[in-house]
């Protein structure tokens, strides 16, 4: 991994024993600002309590208790009052749970750090340390801040908090300190990261970043940002939370006139209308939604993947085809010259010189640097000559040329596309097709190749441009750009799961082809048989203009540019398609702008790209892509799975506080129950759900309409469920009525079987697949097993204890109300599986 090094801010500090002076301390402070890599707020408890305020059911019980005790039932008023504590101590506790992620990122920072300022070793919070210092570091200790390690004795770091990786990581002092004003590239064995640490030896490090600007601080930043953004689907839970507040508040009203209306009295109406109010309350819909988008953006950053909106942690889940360039994501982005063919009477060292001297050194090209490279220990002090010209590489020109001085005149000399540079020279259509053939073999075989000219004139023929006829052919160059490790399993487990991968490249469509084929893009393809679909960005107009259903048949993109990339993104949104592309250069802007999840490379790609991009990978690979979309439709599953049971526990809910007392009964639901309930739902819905475990791959999953969130047979299943338990939470209910026996008997059998119900959903969602589901299901049960059979406790709750044979209808009605759940969980696999 590479990492840019601004050279601006470190003018005048390449001695590595230089440290900074007072003065430069505090303009540097006020230019860049504290080291803040996790921001503190000025009361986490003042934070987390009005976190915890948020919760309406709080203010319900605050209100009904002050009811009680004005009308002076004072008893209720202090049971009330007494049961708010468990709720907000759930309440605070899963705040403060979701706020864990951030929080605890904060350990692995360091609170203290020893600099040389003004020629002397003096030691500082961390959050003084400014880019420019020089910072002292010893085993055990971590790196305040990102800089370069200017001086190292055996020192071994622990970068397992950005990485992922267990094993300890060597650092080399960087050397040669780099000349320029620009950004440099440097490999990350030179570089020191906040929230390492140093396992062996010591270092000396010169800072270059400093709070959210270090790699650590953008994984926190990504976190909170990402948690608090809004997304399309939250818009939407947003907008259907008013209208049941809406619908809620009109039944309520309802509620509390019929039931004065039936001679209850004006205490019973006022409470059944807060009950049902507060039973139909949707509040969890959004507060599971962002506790998800928080966990998403987390998991990701530990994936490598650094999410800058919200709104990738639910689309990236939905993605359906990935446009990804081919170097440096699905090839290493390493280019080795590994084959010279010379033309008819020249030497190698000649045709290695005519491509060095059309090359430009320091341009970041890799191609450049892999033919200097050889070409200087080749071809020596001959590729070192006067540049009167330079005419870089464009996508329009495709060939980049240069006017070199010599004795004999000025020697013009390019480099670039073989069809485009053969075009140029005096050669019969015989060996020009016989070049054409050597470029179509070395192409095959997975070579990018590119053709040399020159041409020689003299000084005063030249009157300025860049010639584009009379050239000599010079040879052919080709390099090799090793395919990622890995990635060739990450493709396949793309095609399993459904996931349609197009490799979109500059490079000649032979090449392209054969690294598709290494890549494994034509294995068991089903289309065509297992043949691959190489389209030229030439001809993709031509061939979407037949109807954009076609290109659900392309696997591969040569020769394109930016705005081909474009018009391929847009094609494929029009057929239906959620799009994720990958670019790591200005000219790749438009693409990751219009794509439904735009990838920018985080070690070689543009800021532009990166600011423009909803992700940026760490390591720019292929399977990083693949890990995060497997992590998205994971938390998708799971927000899914969450939201279906929310469904199916508050349907019954809401009805039967509803239908029971608009027929005249007494109030099934008092007060305290609800709390009794919401103990039991939030943290099954914001917990249980959240840790479901991946099935280890992507799956295929089913394909949703455009803005769905679940399927119809998903609605079926909620509705036959709601709608059964609902007649047996009133058929339990009014049991005790058949039978003589008291109202408390009737709320106790509707509160069980509610209670029982919502173990079993649970069981069956997850499928027992973790400890915090094995334990939220026993909790259940054990919680209604307590709060009816202790006779002090079901008494101050106006229930009765029940019977055996009680305990056993109730179990048996929640069961069966939940079999058509069971039934269509049966063809699942694992307990994070498709369509949960």
């Amino acid at each position: 991994m590479q990492h840019g090094l601004p050279l601006d801010r470190l003018a005048g500090l390449s001695h590595p024993e230089r440290g900074l002076t007072s003065p430069e301390v505090r303009e540097r402070t006020q230019r860049f600002g504290p080291n803040d890599i996790v921001e503190v707020p000025e009361s986490q408890m003042l934070a987390l309590l009005r976190d915890t305020a948020k919760d309406p059911m709080l203010w319900f019980l605050v209100g009904t208790s002050v009811l009680y005790a004005v009308l002076g039932e004072l008893a209720e008023a202090a049971v009330l009052f007494v049961s708010i504590v468990p709720l907000a101590g759930m309440d605070a506790w899963l705040h403060q749970r979701t706020r864990a992620s951030t929080e605890g990122l904060r350990s692995r920072l360091t609170t203290r750090a020893r600099v040389v300022r003004d020629g002397a070793e003096i030691e500082i919070p961390a959050g003084e340390v400014v880019p420019g210092d020089l910072a002292l570091v010893v085993a055990g200790e971590s790196f305040p801040a990102d800089g370069v390690v200017v001086s190292a004795t055996e020192a071994q770091v622990d970068e397992s908090a950005l990485t992922g990786e267990s094993f300890p990581v060597r650092k080399a002092a960087l050397g040669a300190w780099p000349a320029g004003a620009d950004e440099v590239r440097l490999d990350a064995g030179a570089w020191g990261f906040a929230g390492t640490r140093l396992l062996t030896g010591r270092a000396k490090l010169r800072i270059a970043f400093t709070g959210k600007e270090t790699l650590y601080g953008a994984i926190v930043q990504s976190a909170v940002l990402g948690s608090h953004a809004r997304t399309p689907l939250q818009t939407a839970i947003a907008g259907l939370v008013r209208v049941l507040v809406v619908v809620a508040a009109v039944m309520c009203v309802a509620l509390a006139g019929i039931r004065l209306v039936q001679g209850h009295g004006l205490l019973d109406a006022v409470i059944s209308a807060m009950t049902l109010a507060v039973a139909a309350l949707p509040e969890e819909f959004p507060v599971v939604f962002t506790v998800f988008l928080g966990v998403g953006v987390h998991r990701l950053a530990k994936r490598k993947a650094l999410v800058r909106r919200a709104v990738s942690v639910e689309n990236i889940g939905r993605v359906s085809t990935i446009c990804s360039d081919k170097m440096g994501t699905i090839t290493e982005g390493r280019l080795d010259l590994t084959h010279v063919l010379s033309a008819a009477g020249l030497a190698r060292e000649q045709t290695l010189r005519v491509g060095a001297l059309a090359s430009q050194r320091d341009s970041g090209d890799p191609l450049d640097a892999a033919v200097l490279a050889v070409a200087d220990g080749e071809a020596g002090q001959a590729v070192q000559a006067p540049i009167v010209e330079r005419y870089p590489f464009t996508e329009d020109r495709k060939r980049a040329t240069a006017v070199v001085e010599e004795a004999a005149g000025l020697l013009i000399a390019t480099k670039g596309s073989p069809e485009v540079v053969l075009a140029i020279c005096d050669l019969d259509s015989e060996l020009r097709a016989d070049w054409e053939n050597r470029v179509l073999e070395l192409a095959t075989e997975g070579h990018k190749v590119i053709a040399c000219a020159s041409r020689t004139i003299p000084r005063g023929d030249w009157t300025g441009g860049e010639p584009n006829r009379g050239f000599h052919f010079a040879g052919l160059l080709a390099f090799e750009d090793p395919v990622r490790p890995g990635v060739r399993e990450a493709v396949g487990e793309c095609r399993d799961a459904g996931i349609h991968v197009i490799v979109v490249t500059g490079d000649h469509p032979a090449t392209a082809q054969a690294i598709a084929r290494e890549i494994g893009l034509a294995s068991g393809h089903g289309r065509d048989g297992g043949s691959l679909r190489v389209v030229l960005g030439s001809d993709l107009e031509r061939f979407l203009s037949g109807g954009a259903d076609g290109i659900g048949q392309v696997d591969v993109v040569a020769r394109a540019v930016p705005a081909q990339k474009l018009t391929l993104v847009r094609a494929l949104q029009s057929a239906g398609e959620v799009v994720a592309v990958t670019g790591d250069g200005v000219n790749d802007v438009p693409a990751l702008q219009a794509a439904d999840i735009g990838i920018a490379m985080g070690e070689r790609g543009t800021r532009s790209a990166r600011e423009i991009a909803s992700i940026v990978l760490l390591d720019d690979d292929f399977g990083t892509i693949v890990r995060a979309v497997a992590e998205g439709r994971q938390l998708f599953r799971n927000l899914q799975i969450s939201f279906k049971y929310l469904l199916m526990v508050h349907v019954p809910l809401v009805l039967t506080a509803a239908v029971i007392p608009l027929a005249g009964f007494p109030l099934l639901y008092l007060p305290v129950h609800i709390v009794w309930l919401e103990l039991v739902i939030h943290p099954t819905a914001m917990i249980v759900f959240q840790e479901l475990p991946p099935p280890g791959r992507l799956v295929r999953e089913r394909r949703l309409r455009s803005g769905a969130f679940f399927a119809r047979s998903d609605w079926v299943v909620i509705g036959t469920v709601g709608t059964l338990l609902t007649v047996v939470i009133v058929l339990a209910y009014l049991r005790g009525f058949d039978e003589g026996r008291a109202v408390e008997h009737g709320r106790a059998m509707a509160l069980v079987a509610l209670s029982c119900a919502s173990a079993t959903m649970t069981a069956i969602l997850s499928r027992l697949g973790t400890w915090t589901a094995r334990a939220i299901v026993l909790g259940t049960v054990g919680l209604a097993l307590v709060l009816v059979q202790t006779p002090v406790l079901s008494h101050w709750l106006h229930l009765t204890p029940l019977h055996l044979d009680d305990w056993l209808l109730a179990i048996a009605g929640s069961v069966l109300a939940c079999l058509p759940l069971l039934l269509a969980r049966r063809g699942e696999v694992g307990p994070g599986a498709p369509g949960g």
